[in-house]
């Protein structure tokens, strides 16, 4: 049965944060197997460094990981400022496989088909315009459940696989055998109904419902034509049902403009005629009670405390969206008691085989 162990670190340079994480595991995680470190931006051009820190002084050899604006260790969160955490796994012999550096949807199909169930962890780099294909053909290929996020730093989006790389997708693949649970919470409620794309062309909705898509959106939105966008645009986004979901689930792409004189709306994804698209409003309140169903969901799943965990969220969650420190940690602390947590908020977020936004994702070993 696997073992798990948490530490974490901040406002030091890279050296010292690594070696004081790789003390803290020492004390619970000696001859763990696998480990997962993230840290924030102010640590990118560090990671390599940190990287060979945690081999040497845990003798872990597999680490996954990347960097994020913020990280999540336990119940705290670290934003701005040089920040650590890591968790590190007891898995059993032969249990996990990493996953290198895959640029395009084509290079998910190399290598053999995991055992079904396997669940994997992946991060991805933002500024591949693949990277939605890429992970769905991942998923498919290897029969897994991909939980992770998107790097976010400011010029340059390591990752960690064994080794640092960018520009594509890499990670670990966990067997099977290793039980684990998973819960998505969305950061955004729906405004209006669901509409029939009737008119697009590549990122360019033209039509919804046989009418002009802007004019569409104003009504959901309640705004006259005249009115300044700019006030309420920010905070209100595009939405995709995913097709076949029988819990409402749908995927969040921002709006990239809107044109009145042409009365269409762009957003930040592909549409084409005869898809569904609803429009959704960045929701605080409704994201700390999705946020509640979602943990109410995994605590029904779970008998007793989770033995680790990984939480993905967005970097328009966090401080960017909840009044309270920490709200979504506490929030999982609250529900699951002490565990080992880590983490970090990202570009985006990957649940199964999709890429979303402004959601929250939980992985919790059993």
């Amino acid at each position: 049965m696997a073992e798990f162990a948490m530490a974490h670190a901040a406002d030091a340079p890279a050296q010292e944060l690594a070696e004081r994480c790789a003390a803290q595991l020492m004390e619970g995680g000696a001859g763990h197997t696998l480990g997962f470190v993230y840290a924030t931006a102010a640590l990118a051009d560090a990671l390599g460094d940190v990287l060979a820190t945690l081999r040497e002084r845990t003798g872990i050899a597999d680490w996954a990981g990347t960097v994020g604006l913020g990280v999540c260790a336990g119940d705290a969160e670290y934003f701005d400022r040089p920040a650590l955490v890591a968790l590190s796994a007891g898995l059993p012999a032969g249990a996990h496989a990493m996953i290198g550096r895959i640029t395009e949807p084509g290079g998910a199909s190399g290598g053999p088909p995991s055992a079904a169930g396997a669940l994997g962890v992946v991060h991805g780099d933002p500024r591949n315009p693949g990277t939605a294909e890429i992970v769905a053909a991942l998923a498919r290929r290897r029969e897994a459940f991909l939980v992770g996020g998107l790097t976010c730093a400011e010029d340059r989006f390591p990752q960690i696989a064994g080794e640092v790389v960018d520009g594509g997708v890499s990670g670990v693949l966990i067997a099977g055998e290793v039980p684990v649970a998973v819960g998505l919470s969305q950061g955004c409620s729906p405004i209006g109904t669901v509409h029939e794309v009737t008119e697009a062309e590549d990122q360019i909705v033209v039509a919804l419902d046989d009418r002009p898509a802007l004019e569409v959106l104003l009504e959901d939105v309640g705004v006259a034509a005249e009115a300044d966008p700019r006030p309420w645009l920010r905070n209100v986004h595009a939405a995709l049902p995913v097709r076949g979901s029988d819990t409402g689930d749908y995927l969040v792409r921002n709006l990239v403009g809107i044109e009145p004189a042409a009365g269409i709306v762009v957003i930040g994804d592909r549409v084409e005629a005869g898809q569904p698209l609803l429009f959704v409003r960045r929701d605080a309140e409704a994201a700390a009670k999705d946020l509640k169903r979602m943990l109410a969901g995994l605590k029904a799943r779970t008998n007793g405390p989770p033995r680790g965990g990984l939480y993905f969220s967005c970097v328009a969650r966090g401080p960017n969206l909840f009044e309270d420190e920490a709200h979504e940690l506490k929030a999982i602390r609250e529900a699951f008691g002490p565990f080992p947590l880590a983490g970090f908020y990202g570009n985006g977020e990957i649940s199964h085989d999709r890429l979303y936004g402004y959601t929250g994702v939980l992985a919790l070993f059993l």
